[in-house]
């Protein structure tokens, strides 16, 4: 039986709300480890205008926000070096949540429990709306990317990795 496409308020759906921004919601089946693939595959989306939210921290366990395509990784390498660190690593998803107050698979970057820094992968603004996580599992929520710098103040990296 497929859900009914009413979709409850998320802390990220009410601060979008809140801030005047529109958006346009997505819901989907959610499957456990089916992340960005499954999601696009079933809202019939490209993969490449989705975008991850990933919850990483730096070598002094700073947290940080990476919105990455959602068919790329993030080489943290390049991603330290852009952003003046020593070392970038992906947070445990107890560390995840705990740092965004989402449960994983269903992050956004949008009213987070602690405030952190984003970073997004410059070539995502190339589209003129994306697609994220709405702030819970099986909800994506449309946003103009502009959204990003302006309401975030997500700045922009190149750490791309097919």
């Amino acid at each position: 039986m497929r859900k009914s496409n009413h979709v409850s308020e998320t802390p990220a759906s009410h601060w979008l709300r809140q801030q005047a921004i529109p958006f346009d919601e997505f819901p989907y089946d959610y499957v456990d480890h089916g992340g960005a693939h499954e999601a696009a595959r079933q809202l019939g989306l490209p993969l490449h205008q989705l975008a991850k939210t990933l919850i990483m921290e730096d070598e002094r366990a700073r947290p940080l926000i990476v919105l990455m395509h959602g068919d790329c990784e993030v080489s943290t390498k390049n991603l330290a070096r852009q952003i003046g660190v020593k070392k970038v690593t992906p947070c445990s998803p107890q560390t995840a949540q705990r740092h965004s107050g989402y449960q994983v698979g269903g992050t956004s970057p949008f009213a987070t429990r602690k405030h952190m820094p984003v970073w997004v992968e410059a070539s995502l603004l190339d589209f003129d709306q994306i697609y994220l996580n709405g702030g819970r599992r099986g909800y994506l929520i449309r946003v103009a990317s502009a959204v990003l710098t302006t309401a975030l103040g997500a700045r922009t990296v190149q750490v791309a990795l097919p």
